[in-house]
């Protein structure tokens, strides 16, 4: 039997990738299964190999202490890697997943979405007025951002504050990063552990109607969290609970700019803002893969990726792939047959999916409801970040 062929290598910071990686993502999937991204390190491209990783045991969150380090150097950011739940195995894992999705429940959501409609439509009051807004400045990031302080407990006036150093601290969730960003991380994590413990101290005094409070609740009922553990894994949870949300309303928004058949669509017939969140998701998904430890041997297309080694779970790809979806390449805001994998899958399923839906379900509602919604200008990618995302969405509306 002849050896296997050298397989293709992807280069995520090419300009043309970081533009548009999806023409790139389709030879890799014409190639094979795998691609080479770097030493020790390979990239699963196809949907139905996806989806199964992300359920198989022999892959790991956890990386060993000098991954991080590598990384993001050895600080407080590579502290704060080391004890969030996204870089837990089981059973950590298990037992802090379990207490943090107490703020992110069905149940806890639904209570919240006349919030978020309220929220909504008192940011676009001034943006009506004068006929025009950025959608990254003016809606996408304060949206978000003001919902899950709500639901952390964090108190309205630093809320810009807190997202300023949980940006800075999100930079820093990429393979390498570099020496001004380490920096900013060490800086934000800092002090956003100083801001969240004091907040605790005030709630071990008083308790409130937030994540915080239900926390320290658990604490006292037996619950294993340490004062670190709870501290970091809120700050992972506020900064998760706003980020994805952010880029997926600007990345469908600027979709719904290019495609204006299917802003009609949505004008015409609102009740398909549910698929079409899952649309944006699926079309160009704010996560483009995830990185997962391989303990044991795993044969992906004739290849054996041995122990030690990391494999990326190429979302972006998966989500593209014609051998699972009809017709990937068109925007269809009424696709009913949607698996898209944008939210992960297995242990490590989104906790903020079922929020960021309805928060994008509301925005995308209001949107298809203005006379006006059309492109102002440009839309400029943000290229400092592990995400695909915009800095600017200018649109003219009314």
């Amino acid at each position: 039997m002849s050896a296997p062929s050298l397989a293709p290598r992807f280069d995520a910071l090419d300009p043309n990738v970081v533009d548009n990686p999806y023409p790139e993502y389709a030879r890799l999937r014409d190639a094979g299964p795998l691609c080479r991204i770097g030493p020790g390190s390979w990239g699963v491209t196809r949907h139905a190999d996806v989806a199964a990783l992300q359920h198989d045991p022999r892959l790991g969150s956890e990386f060993p202490a000098g991954y991080h380090e590598v990384s993001v150097g050895d600080g407080p950011a590579s502290a704060f890697f080391q004890r969030i739940m996204l870089y837990r195995d089981p059973p950590d894992h298990v037992r802090l997943r379990r207490l943090m999705s107490r703020a992110f429940s069905p149940a806890v959501v639904r209570q919240l979405r006349s919030y978020v409609e309220e929220l909504v439509d008192e940011l676009l009051v001034p943006a009506v007025e004068n006929g025009r807004m950025d959608l990254v400045g003016e809606l996408a990031y304060p949206l978000p951002v003001r919902v899950v302080c709500r639901l952390m407990g964090i108190p309205p006036e630093s809320t810009e504050e807190v997202r300023r150093h949980a940006m800075n601290l999100g930079r820093a969730f990429t393979a390498v990063v570099g020496e001004h960003a380490r920096a900013e991380a060490d800086v934000a994590v800092r002090w956003l552990r100083e801001h969240i413990g004091e907040l605790l101290d005030q709630r071990r005094a008083r308790r409130g109607d937030d994540l915080l409070s239900r926390l320290l609740d658990a604490e006292e009922s037996g619950d294993t969290l340490s004062h670190d553990e709870i501290v970091d894994n809120t700050v992972f949870s506020f900064f998760a609970g706003f980020e994805t949300t952010v880029h997926m309303i600007t990345t469908g928004a600027a979709a719904l700019l290019g495609h204006p058949d299917q802003l009609a669509r949505l004008r015409a017939d609102r009740s398909l803002v549910g698929t079409a969140v899952d649309e944006f998701l699926r079309w160009d998904a704010p996560i483009q893969g995830t990185a997962r430890y391989v303990h044991e041997p795993i044969e992906i297309g004739g290849r054996t990726v041995r122990r030690g080694r990391v494999l990326v779970l190429m979302v972006g790809s998966a989500n593209h792939d014609e051998r699972r979806f009809s017709r990937p390449d068109r925007l269809d805001v009424g696709r009913t047959d949607n698996p898209h994998l944008a939210f992960g899958g297995g242990a490590h399923l989104c906790l903020g999916a079922f929020l960021a839906r309805m928060e994008g379900a509301v925005v995308f509602d209001r949107l298809a409801r203005l006379a006006v919604f059309e492109a102002a200008g440009p839309t400029v990618r943000e290229r400092d970040t592990p995400f695909r995302a915009y800095a600017s969405v200018p649109v003219r509306i009314g």
